[in-house]
């Protein structure tokens, strides 16, 4: 599934390449990481003496690295069918987060399978884990869900994208990170939006657009609704009423209008569209343009 799925979002990618323009790509990592999670808890819990539990932030990690590696070989591979001479390269990159974000005592992204009340209760013990309970489904964790304040291999992007490479960077919104003493970096237990990771890159490294792809070709208010209607342009105001009135799922369009504003507020032109209109967007063509 990946695979085809790395496939068709190369084309997309390739075509804005082919029309000029410099691609920074950002990817998400919802299924990979919590699988991966979940092997690792599987062989502690198989072998406990043997296999420490694995942070979740070396989770976001392997993530990255092997999303990382078919995404890339995808682009070569399609740039090279269209005899595009162009280098691509995925940077394992952390994104700093406030160790202070109000979001680390307000755990709410679930992470990882549901489980029994007595499995919860024991890695709450051991582990310190904090969990949701739905009647149905039993227990699942949550973890925070900090914002970015600054992406730590910023110079190393922006000098592959300075020399010629399509950069693949913060991966799932990348590893969060906090400052700890003198140099050091300590791996948070948190996922970090990648649409907020998204727009603070865009912002570090000056893009004239932030371009956000999903399911569908517009932004719309009023959603599964008689009188839903389909945005062209919103101005930042107006995204930000918009969100306040609970036009957009908090799960899937929410975040993406948010970071949209974000970065539309750093004077950028931001674009919410569909996979398979991408270049139609950035041409101005399709999609919904936030702006000041």
């Amino acid at each position: 599934e990946q695979m085809e799925a790395v496939k068709t979002t190369s084309k997309a990618i390739v075509d804005l390449i082919e029309e000029g323009n410099e691609v920074v790509v950002v990817h998400g990592n919802g299924p990979q990481v919590g699988m991966i999670a979940n092997a690792m808890a599987e062989l502690t819990r198989s072998n406990p003496q043997k296999y420490v539990p694995c942070p979740l932030s070396v989770c976001g990690a392997m993530s990255q690295g092997y999303i990382g590696y078919d995404l890339q070989n995808a682009l070569r591979e399609e740039m090279l069918d269209r005899n595009i001479d162009k280098g691509v390269a995925t940077v394992l990159t952390q994104v700093e987060v406030a160790a202070d974000d109000p979001a680390f005592a307000d755990p709410v992204k679930p992470i990882g399978p549901w489980m029994s009340e007595a499995e919860a209760k024991e890695l709450e013990a051991d582990r310190g884990y904090q969990f949701i309970h739905d009647e149905k489904q039993g227990f699942r964790r949550v973890v925070a869900s900090p914002k970015p304040v600054n992406i730590v291999e910023l110079d190393t992007i922006k000098s592959l994208v300075e020399s010629n490479h399509v950069v693949i960077s913060c991966g799932g919104g990348g590893i969060p990170v906090t400052k700890a003493q003198g140099n050091h970096l300590k791996g948070a237990a948190a996922v970090i939006d990648k649409d907020f990771a998204s727009a603070k890159l865009a912002e570090l490294v000056q893009a004239d657009a932030l371009v956000i792809l999903t399911a569908v070709d517009r932004v719309c208010i009023n959603w599964g609704k008689p009188d839903q209607k389909s945005l062209a342009e919103m101005t930042v105001a107006e995204a930000e009423r918009y969100c306040e009135e609970g036009h957009f799922a908090p799960g899937s369009m929410l975040p993406k209008v948010r970071a949209a504003v974000s970065f539309a507020k750093t004077g950028g032109q931001a674009i919410i569209a569909s996979l398979a209109q991408a270049g139609a967007a950035v041409r101005g063509e399709a999609g919904t343009v936030v702006h000041l």
